[in-house]
């Protein structure tokens, strides 16, 4: 069995640290968990690691598509390690959920998210295992797009870091064990 576990974010370094880069963070401390390195296939367009975990063949990958175009590499990734469609397991990061907040849930609609929606565009279906980041609502006066690339406030890096980790530990658990739809707070 094979696993692909994706994070969403967007590529480049004046993107490090925003809300849409959510996913990214967290198969980052994944990689760093398993003490594995980051290798750049560029037919896939993503950053990959190819490992085991309890007996299991284990992809992670972060698109380098941008979050818009996230499904093209998701859908090549599939096609080369020959992943079922039921075992991607994607991280995001989610506007409709506070900060600190852990949904885990299989299947469902994009809700409003166009990096997932170009994952179900491009594998036909919805029924792949979300893992989402509550990032916070913005206000108001902030249109979405400005809000999901703006970086993290220095006050919010602490519930953030307390909601990677917590992620890293239950995508962990769900290799091992099975994915529990669930919603927790760090």
């Amino acid at each position: 069995m094979s696993l692909l576990i994706v994070g969403l974010g967007n590529p480049g370094k004046e993107y490090i640290n925003t809300r849409h880069n959510a996913g990214f963070l967290a198969v980052d401390a994944l990689a760093e968990a398993l003490q594995e390195k980051w290798k750049l296939n560029k037919t896939a367009k993503a950053e990959v690691i190819e490992t085991r975990y309890f007996d299991k063949k284990i992809i992670l990958a972060k698109p380098q598509t941008f979050m818009n175009l996230s499904g093209h590499s998701v859908a090549s990734l599939v096609g080369k390690y020959q992943v079922n469609p039921q075992d991607v397991w994607v991280v995001s990061d989610d506007v409709a959920l506070s900060l600190g907040t852990l949904r885990v849930r299989t299947g469902g609609s994009a809700g409003g998210h166009n990096g997932l929606k170009s994952i179900i565009e491009k594998l036909n279906r919805e029924d792949f295992v979300r893992f989402r980041i509550g990032v916070n609502e913005p206000s108001a006066n902030i249109p979405l797009e400005n809000y999901v690339v703006q970086k993290f406030g220095k006050s919010e890096l602490k519930k953030l870091a307390e909601v990677i980790d917590k992620a890293k530990e239950i995508i962990l658990k769900s290799i091992a064990e099975g994915v529990q739809d669930t919603s927790l707070q760090a």
